[in-house]
């Protein structure tokens, strides 16, 4: 084969190679839709992550701060001063 041949056979069974700039609808690519997209994804990862950290530290200050239950609250009953006994 040679190289004309070869090219527009190769053409002809390959539909679309990724590495190459153009597109088949022949519009330029947008490099800012990708430089937003990316700028929104950090964002709300920060966004997870603060959320998560703030969840995280109430359970664990709620933890160290419990306020007893009510059973351990209850007291044994004290006579009242000057009762007969």
């Amino acid at each position: 084969m040679s190289g004309l041949s070869r090219n527009v056979a190769t053409n002809l069974f390959m539909t679309h190679d990724s590495r190459d700039p153009r597109r088949p609808d022949g519009k330029p690519k947008n490099p800012t839709r990708a430089v937003s997209v990316f700028i929104v994804v950090v964002v709300l990862l920060v966004i997870g992550t603060i959320l998560f950290n703030a969840i995280r530290e109430k359970r664990e200050f709620d933890q160290q701060n419990a306020q007893p239950s009510a059973a351990s609250d209850v007291r044994p009953a004290v006579p009242a001063i000057g009762a007969s006994q």
